[in-house]
């Protein structure tokens, strides 16, 4: 297994976990942009937004459902974002689709950090 997600999932490679069911993990970013900055990844590998199929594509609501479920439970009332880049020229550097749950702080947009 190369992917490093797919070892994160695994619990080869330690994380801070925030949610998880039986689709879906979501843990703590190592380099934050924000206050609260949380990746939410699919259990099973899909490389990015582009291989996303209809075979594959309910997942991706799985992830928004998780997503919305900690919003809630960390009352992100005034505001959050979601991210997900695709492809080396839009910053992806893990080959495993990811969104980025960002909040905790009033943003702009940066093209470069997404905040």
């Amino acid at each position: 297994m190369e992917c490093l997600f797919c070892k994160i999932i695994a619990g080869e490679i330690p994380s801070t976990k925030v949610y998880e069911d039986e689709f879906v993990y979501a843990f703590k970013d190592i380099n934050p942009i924000a206050p609260i900055h949380y990746l939410f990844i699919p259990k099973t590998h899909i490389s990015g937004a582009s291989a996303i199929t209809p075979e594959n594509a309910e997942i991706v609501g799985k992830i928004f459902t998780a997503i919305a479920k900690v919003a809630a439970a960390e009352k992100l009332d005034s505001g959050f974002r979601v991210i997900t880049n695709c492809g080396e020229d839009a910053g992806q550097t893990v080959p495993h689709l990811h969104f980025h749950l960002i909040a905790g702080t009033k943003m702009g947009w940066s093209a470069e950090t997404g905040a």
